[in-house]
This record gives C-alpha cells, structure tokens and sequence, in this order.
C-alpha cells in the first residue's frame, strides 16, 4: 500500500530499453516524465532499471573457502544462508538503484524486470540487497511490492499491465522457485568442482578440475560422440550409378532395395541403407547384369509446398551464424547485443521465443514501412513486395502469445541502422530476411520420383541389408527366371518461389539440391520421359565407398543438442519438463561452451569442437567415482520438474534444498572416501617402449607406468604423471615425450597457487633411482622460478613492452619485459609480457620479436605444428592487446561476401565502416573528459601538441586519451592495419613523419612535455 501525501511508486525494469518503454506508455496516463541521471520521474511514478544482474548470491565469509583451502577437509560447502554481494562491474547501478528504493517518498515498488524465473530473481535480490541487515543477514526492504507481468511490449499492453498488477504472494512460487535454483547450481557447482579439484590434486599441485549442471553434460554430449568417431572402424561398401537414356536425353539414377526396411533396436546398425551393397562381387554382378539393358519407367509427380523457417530465437540465430558465417555463439550474442543496445536496430536477442505477442500486428506492418523506404536495395524490394500484396497477415505460426515465455523472437526494430561494421550487416541481414520471409507464401515445388525398372537374366545373388549378408539380405525382385533390378530417380522443380524470393539464388540453391550425389539428385530438372516409353541403360559402374563416423559438433550443432537435451532423457515426466528448456538458457549457452574452452576441455579446430584429454579424463573421474549424473541432462529434467512444482506451490522450497544438499554431501563422501589406486577406464597403450627396460607403457587414470615386458606385469617402476602442474597430456603428446625425452614449451599449467604458466618437460634419468623421472625444464629461466635477480646490463633490448612500454630482453626460452622478472630495480614483478622462442615447434628469431614490438606483428611464419593433428600450419604472431598476450592471427582471405552497397548505389569498405563506427562514441569520451579534467599534476604541451589538444598544463596519461579521442574522432587508424596511425596536418608535426605505430604514441608524447 501506499504511504499517505506524496508517496510515489518505483518501478523497476531489467533493463534500460524497457524503462523508457514504460515512461513512453504511462506519460499519456500518468503525466510528463522528467529525465534524470538514472531514472525518469513524475508526480506518481520512478522508472529506473537494472542492467540484467545487479547481485549474486555468495556463501558469507565464515562458510566460505579460498582456492587454496581446496581440499576434502572443508568439504562440503553446504551454507545456512546465502550471502549477498555486489556484481563489481555494475556496482554504481546498483547504488542508484538502491537509493532510489530507500527514498522516503517511494511507498511501494513494482517489479517490471522480464516475465520469467531469472526477472524475478533480479528483483528480489536488489530487494532484499536494499532492506537492513539482521544477525548477518539481508533481510528484504520492508515496502510492498507488485508484480508487472508483461509479453508484449506495446503501449496498450503496458497500460493493461498496470491496471492488472499481480501481488507478491501471487509470485512467491515463482520466487522460490527461482532462488531455490541459483542456490542449487551454485551448491553443486561449487561442491563439485572443489571435490572433484581435491581428488585430482592428491598427488600434489594444482589441478583445477570444474563441474557444474549444465557445463558438465554438454561436455558429456561431445565426448560421447567423439567416442563413437574414435570407436568408428571404416567399412567398405559399394553404390550402383546408372545413367539411363531417353528420347529427351539422360538421366541419373541409383540401385536400391525396393524391400528394404530400416532396422531398428538398440543394437541396429545405423550404416545399413537400402542402396549400399556390402560385397564388391554382389554390385558387379548387378553392374553386369544391367549393362546395355532397357528399362521400364514409373513415376510419380505431386506437389509440394515448404514453409519459411520460425523467426529466430538467440540459439538458433546462433546456429544459422555459425553455418553461414562460422560466428561462435559468443561472437553472435556479441553482435546481436551491440546491435540491440547500441544500434537499437534489433529487439532484445537473449530470448527463447520464436513467436511475437498477438497484438503486434500493427508494429510489424509499422517495420515493414521502414524497410520498404530503406536504402537497403537488396531487400527494400522484398518488403514493398510483402506491403502490397497483403502478406502480413495474423497467424498463430507467428503471432502466439502460448509461444511467448520472457521475450518475444528476434525481429528488427523501426530504427534503420547506420554504420554498422561488415560483422553486424551480415547478422543484421540474417534477422531482416528472416522478419521478411516469414510472412511471404510458401514455396511451391513439383516434386518427381522415377523408378526405373530393368528385366535382366538369373545369377544375380543376394542384394542390399547387413553387411555381413545372412538371414538380412533381401533377394532381388524377380519375374518368372529373371531379376528386376531397380534404380530410383529424384528431381524437384521449384514452381513458385513465394518466401525463398527474399533469399535469391542462394536459397534456390539450397532446395536444388546442391549436397546431392550422383544418381542422387534432389533437387535437379529430369528430362521428362513419355508413358509407356522404354529408356536404356547408357552406362553404369560400381562405386566404391566407405562408411564414415558421425561428424564433430561444430557451434551450431552442438547448440542444437544443448536445446534439444531432454530428447535424451528417458522418463517421460523429466523428459516433458525440459521440453521447452534445454541444457542452459539461450543466453547462457554461449557462455558455457566458452568455458568450455577456457578450461581447456574443448578445443576449437576450424568450426569442429573437439574434446581433449582433460574431458576424457573428467567423464571416467565421474563415472569411476559414480557420480554420473553430473554428466547426464536428466539432473536437469529432475529439477525442472520439481522447480515447476515448487512454482505451482505443490514443492516446498525447503525439501528442494534438503535434497540438494543430500546429493551435495554423498557426490563429495563419493570422492573423499575412493581409495582404490586407479579409476576403472578405456586406457590407451603407448607405442613408444619403456626407457629404462623396454617394457609396454600403458595408461592409468593418473599416470603412464611400465607395465613389464610382458604388458601386465609389475613393470620396473617408471611413470610418469599425465598431468603435470594441472595440464593433462593429449594421447599425442605423451607418445613424443616419451619417444623424444622432451616436448615443449606447452601452455596451460598452473602453479599450485593456482597461476598459469607455460613450459618445457624432459625425462631425466635419475642417478639415485636408477630410472627416468620427469621435470619441468626453464632453461636459462630458473632464476625467474627460484626469485633469484636477473641482470639484463650487458644485453640488448630488443623494444619496448607493448603492455607497459619497458624494454623486452632475451631471457633463458623466452623473450620476456624487464618489469616480468626480479631485478635489481625492480624485485617484484610487475608486468606479465612473454613470449617463447619456440612455439609449436616454430623458432621465433630475434628480428621477429623485435618486428612484432615495433608494429605489432610478425611476418608470416609457415612451421607452426599443431599439437593435435601433427600438421604445419602458417600464420603471423601479433599483440592481442585486449587478452594481454601474444596469439596467432592466420592469412586473410578474401570473402566471399561482397562489400554492402549503400543507399546510392556504391559499396561500402569494411574497414572504412569501422573507423567510422568508432568515431561517434570517441567524441562522447572526449566530451565526458572536458566536463572532469583530470587533477593529476600536469605538464605543458609543446606548442604542436597545444594545437592538437590545447595549450592547458595536462597529465601524460591523459596526453595519450585526448590523442586517441582525436586519432579515432577523425578516423586515422590505417583502414589495413589499425595498428598504425596516419598523420593528418595537425599531427604530423607532432610525430615527426607519416605514420606511427600505436607503440611509439607513449614515447613521441614525452617528447612534447615540460615542466
């Protein structure tokens, strides 16, 4: 309830977009609203917003346990309570927004954040983050609350939403329901990572082993199909291809098994097919039998009509990204973000909904408008085309308010972007053509199947079914002493395009057919043939094939089987209750798979995801130990079942947690009390003999150890860990090392505080153990490792640090900044710039360290070897200075997507499009550091850098902005290589010559400074 006199109500949104949204539908019922810093505010309403999260939850500080507390005796973590703590990089929203709830003139609050369990816990959060403190407790903010329940985002719909508020008790299931699982994933994912952490670090170090509900089955998903492909034995088979010919001309066609049946069981052989033939003699004998013979001909054309895809939701833009462009999902989600927030050309993208709100019928043909008067030529067309003809239509395939859960689908906005960059075209296009295509008709077909038949003599054996023949082989037709052999034909004709208009050639190509095979053609025109006519058999031949394993999971792929997760579950109830969740939400999934690969249990190879050691080794940890239900989608179907109960008010949320805590504490007792010295597993056997008695080398769950000579006896004692320091060997690399002694430098160990660092390993032989040990190798860098002071006085610097602008020195295996080590001057590190002499196996020369420095890149460099696949590969060493290190960047080549045109008919050069992108938010910093000057000591600019950024005394630090402002204001980043900056009039006297790079700003700034 309201308080009396001037109470007003806070409304507060997820997100910015939506809180203007809302003062827009209210202004015409509730008055004028006045813009403030952080929110909009009138005589009755305050409308601030969130920006997504605001708080997380945490285990307060007595309960909780450092990463260098990881072992099993602070295990499990089970707290009381959850503490509550501010998200560091949105910590002044927060401020403002819990100001704003404290205010004395604010009596109640509406909670406007998305309709969905996360939109309830964004709000309570901040609620009960902005309420007092009571025995170390956040107690919730002791002023009513409302709930705004909304799926459309018109004005009416708002209006209506507010007249129809929905009560705090109403939402309470809701409510728990949604804390009950972020407590959940944290119990168990903290839990699980620390126990499975302290297991795999027994035999000391560091070994970060993570689990978590999602992460852990969607690594399950690819290691299970890697499984098969590596279980896959390549099997030999045969296609008969005929070409057959008529008065029209010719025409392809394949044998195959008229009475052939697709098997079925848990132990059905998925290579069966009707037209493979199992033995080479069976197809020759029809090659043979068929040569040169006439056929008969029978067939059937009916139409066809297909449907435009969905409008898309997040994950299956992702996936169309990824097929079509090769865009990781985070790459997508990046894009689509950018051109939501910043471009505010597309709706919200973090959705899981491919259907809009029944009423907005009008806002669509509103967007139609824009894009019929668009300078975009290439669809402008299409959306005239769908004006006036009518095409938009209300349908329940795309106006369902039954499909809408949080968010509706993914469509443009009624704002034509501008500079968008040639990533952010391409992204955009996808959405545009889709919004345009689904309202057009479908696309109709004629679709022609043809069955040629031919009549040939006896001795023919069997055909088609296993591939071991036997009681599955199916005998040919036959007609008194002779065989029908019979061959299938395909053709499908596109008759009206309707919807595949808006994509053009490139969409008829896809219904043509364009993956069909010889004899196989979907898709393609067949001469027509005339009833009764009798065609004959122009040439034929017997193709040899082989079967192949299922393919890798790329992006897109695996994405797809994140989404459709609960197909996997068996029981019916589970199964039901992940219908319309999946593994992750569609804006977490990205994030997964990214950790995924951040953790080193993915790699990413071209568009293949391919699971390493590290993977292999966390799935026989979990199913060794029994815990496989980490590994399995069903743990997610559990949960959704019950937290849909809890939601209905049928679950306590009390009982929810009890029995997480009870699977909490037997997953850790599972771990903590294994005591057997190796995990049950599929162990690989090295090639390479034992160095010290020439025995088999086999693998256990934590080591390679000899075997004996007789490969299962007691072996001579030498092994090796395969996981040194944190880092597991791939199968690879631990047969070089064992062959070659030595490998390295390899990435991704960890100290045992936890800190990457990267190194070489040698197998040593050891005098006092008479046998081969392993040991890391620093070469000349030891002194680094012990803390020893490293004296660089007699050694050239080869640049400056691209991280700090200290000199870079040569140093042991490395070339490394004076500021990374201890010296004399300076005995605490401070700086983390190094980079090895040999990477991959490719020496990296002095010059080239030094090249890479000045301009920030190498040349090309063509002997990297890749580590998983063994094979050379070329590419040029740069700077990454957002991710702080040095990484690969390979040849350019030249897409195969044209430049855009623009409105006037010319074409638009990406890099151009870039500078330009970049220029507008360059003038606002520039503007903001006007309005706060810094109140460092400042210097005087010379009378040429007064002419750039004023004669007033300035920091150097802020030298370097206010040059940056002005070189990306006016676009001076070279358009090939925006390491280097053009001169204009201005700034040519100021650097002296042409162009610079970004590495020589700091010093030429020096120059220009007094005191």
């Amino acid at each position: 309830m309201k308080t009396e006199g001037s109470s007003k109500t806070l409304v507060i949104a997820e997100k910015p977009s939506v809180a203007q949204d809302i003062v827009r539908a209210l202004t015409p019922v509730a008055g004028k609203f006045d813009k403030q810093d952080d929110h909009f505010e009138n005589d009755r309403y305050v409308v601030t917003s969130a920006v997504g999260h605001l708080v997380e939850i945490a285990a307060p500080e007595q309960f909780d346990v450092k990463r260098g507390k990881w072992s099993f005796a602070h295990l499990p973590v089970l707290p009381p309570y959850f503490d509550l703590k501010p998200i560091e990089k949105t910590k002044s929203r927060l401020k403002a927004v819990v100001k704003l709830a404290k205010r004395k003139d604010v009596g109640d609050l509406v909670n406007a954040c998305d309709a969905g369990r996360e939109g309830e816990l964004i709000f309570r959060l901040i609620q009960q983050y902005a309420g007092s403190v009571k025995a170390g407790q956040y107690q919730a903010l002791e002023k009513p609350a409302k709930r705004l329940w909304l799926q459309s985002m018109t004005p009416q719909a708002i209006r209506d939403g507010f007249e129809q508020l929905r009560s705090d008790e109403d939402m309470m299931g809701l409510a728990n329901a949604a804390r009950s699982r972020s407590e959940a994933d944290w119990m168990v994912g903290i839990n699980g990572t620390r126990a499975m952490t302290a297991f795999n670090s027994r035999d000391g170090g560091f070994f970060l082993t993570t689990v978590g509900r999602v992460q852990t089955p969607t690594l399950s998903i690819v290691v299970e199909r890697e499984e098969k492909i590596r279980a896959h034995k390549a099997r030999d088979y045969w296609e008969v291809h005929a070409s057959f010919l008529a008065n029209a001309g010719e025409y392809p066609g394949k044998w195959f098994n008229p009475d052939f049946k697709k098997p079925t069981g848990d132990d059905a052989d998925p290579d069966v097919r009707a037209d493979r033939i199992w033995d080479h003699r069976e197809a020759l004998a029809i090659v043979e039998a068929v040569k040169g013979k006439t056929a008969s001909v029978k067939e059937e054309s009916k139409p066809s009509t297909q449907a435009c895809g969905l409008l898309y939701d997040l994950t299956s833009l992702q996936r169309e990204a990824n097929g079509r462009f090769g865009f990781s999902a985070k790459t997508t989600l990046q894009l689509a973000q950018s051109l939501y927030e910043r471009h505010k050309a597309l709706t919200y993208p973090r959705t899981d909904s491919r259907a809009l709100p029944e009423d907005y019928l009008g806002t669509v043909k509103d967007t139609f408008q824009m894009l019929a008067g668009s300078g975009m030529k290439h669809l402008a067309p299409h959306a005239k085309t769908a004006l006036d003809n009518n095409y938009i239509k209300p349908s329940k395939r795309i106006f369902n308010n039954e499909k809408i859960s949080d968010h509706f689908a993914i469509i443009p906005t009624l704002q034509a972007p501008g500079n968008l960059s040639e990533a952010e075209q391409k992204l955009y296009d996808l959405v545009v053509r889709r919004f345009i295509a689904v309202f057009f008709p479908s696309a109709e077909f004629q679709v022609t199947t043809r069955i040629s038949s031919v009549s040939a003599a006896p001795g023919s054996p069997k055909q088609g079914g296993a591939p071991s023949g036997g009681s599955d082989a199916h005998e040919v037709a036959s007609v008194g002493a002779r065989h029908v052999y019979h061959f299938k034909s395909e053709g499908k004709v596109l008759v009206r395009p309707g919807w595949m208009a808006v994509y053009g050639k490139e969409a008829a190509d896809e219904t043509e057919g364009k993956d069909g095979k010889d004899g196989d053609k979907g898709g393609k025109v067949l001469v027509p043939v005339e009833p009764g006519e009798t065609v004959r058999t122009e040439s034929i031949e017997a193709k040899g094939l082989k079967t192949r394993p299922p393919a890798r999971y790329s992006e897109a792929t695996l994405l797809g089987a994140m989404e459709g997760a609960g197909k996997l579950v068996d029981d019916d109830e589970l199964r039901e209750a992940m219908q319309e969740k999946g593994l992750g939400t569609p804006a977490t999934r990205a994030a997964i798979i990214e950790g995924l690969l951040t953790e080193k249990y993915l790699l990413r190879e071209g568009r293949e995801l391919i699971p390493t050691a590290k993977a292999f080794q966390l799935m026989t940890l979990l199913r060794g130990l029994q815990v496989e239900e980490l590994s399995k989608p069903e743990l997610t179907g559990e949960w959704e079942y019950k937290l849909s109960q809890m939601e209905q008010g049928r679950l306590s949320r009390d009982a929810f947690m009890a029995e997480i805590a009870a699977m909490t504490e037997r997953m850790v007792k599972k771990a903590k009390e294994y005591d057997r010295d190796t995990i049950p597993g599929n162990y690989a056997t090295l090639a390479t003999p034992c160095p010290n008695c020439g025995g088999v080398v086999k693998e256990n769950y934590r080591r390679y150890a000899c075997t004996g000579k007789s490969d299962g006896g007691e072996g001579c004692g030498f092994s090796f860990t395969k996981s040194p320091a944190g880092r597991t060997f791939e199968i690879e690399e631990s047969e070089a090392f064992l062959r070659d002694k030595h490998i390295g430098p390899l990435q991704g160990f960890r100290s045992k505080a936890g800190w990457p660092f990267a190194a070489e390993l040698v197998l040593k032989f050891s005098e006092d153990d008479k046998n081969w040990k392993l040991e890391f190798d620093f070469g000349d860098d030891k002194e680094e490792e012990s803390g020893e002071l490293v004296d660089f006085s007699d050694r050239d610097p080869l640049g400056k640090c691209p991280s700090c602008g200290a000199s870079v020195f040569e140093h042991g295996s490395n070339y490394v900044c004076e500021k990374a080590v201890p010296t004399a001057a300076q005995p605490t590190p401070s700086c983390k710039f190094k980079s090895g002499k040999i990477i991959l196996q490719q020496p990296v020369e002095r010059e080239q360290i030094a090249k890479l420095l000045e301009t920030g890149k190498t040349d090309l460099l063509d002997k990297f070897i890749s580590m998983r696949t063994r094979r050379p590969f070329k590419a040029f060493l740069v700077w990454d200075g957002e991710a702080g290190k040095v990484a690969f960047e390979f040849e350019k080549r030249e897409s195969k997507y044209p430049a855009r045109k623009t409105a006037a008919g010319g074409k638009t050069a990406p890099a151009k499009k870039a500078a330009a992108k970049k220029a507008a938010p360059a003038k606002k910093a520039a503007a903001k550091k006007t309005r706060k000057p810094s109140s460092a000591p400042g210097k005087k600019p010379s009378t040429e850098l007064a002419a750039v950024i004023g004669a007033e005394p300035v920091a150097r630090t802020e030298v370097v902005k206010k040059l940056w402002d002005y070189i990306k204001a006016n676009g001076l980043q070279d358009a090939s290589d925006k390491r280097k900056v053009n001169a204009d009039d201005k700034l040519k006297p100021v650097f002296g010559k042409d162009q610079v790079t970004m590495f020589e700003i700091a010093g030429i700034v020096g120059k220009h400074l007094s005191d």
